[in-house]
């Protein structure tokens, strides 16, 4: 009876393979690609080498407030995104009107502002 051949992998190589199916590669393709004999065998090498674990999809679970707070959240960060918007053109347009009124009178108005003659 001939004896069955063990097959030995380096931390390397199995952190490798691990890498690969963190990015997105399958079992069945890293079993194929490096000959490996039993999905197992990657599935435990996940398990002890990989940062996150399985591959899985975020779940986020919400109780109807925290749902309710993060669209009320949502709508006042669109405010304030409007609002800013609104304050930057604004501010372009006060800075372009004082340029040429600048240029009409030949004069600096921000250095004269205030000053009485």
């Amino acid at each position: 009876m001939a004896k069955e051949k063990v097959k030995r992998y380096s931390e390397a190589f199995r952190q490798q393979t691990v890498k690969e199916y963190e990015a997105g590669e399958s079992i069945k393709k890293l079993r194929e690609k490096y000959g490996i004999g039993s999905h197992i065998t990657i599935e435990r090498w996940v398990k002890k080498y990989s940062r996150a674990g399985y591959r899985s999809e975020v779940v986020q679970i919400q109780s109807v407030e925290d749902q309710e707070e993060f669209q009320a959240m949502k709508k006042r960060i669109a405010e304030l995104e409007s609002a800013l918007s609104e304050n930057v053109l604004e501010n372009r347009m006060l800075k372009a009107t004082i340029e040429v009124a600048d240029k009409a009178l030949e004069m600096d108005i921000k250095k004269n502002f205030g000053k009485k003659s």
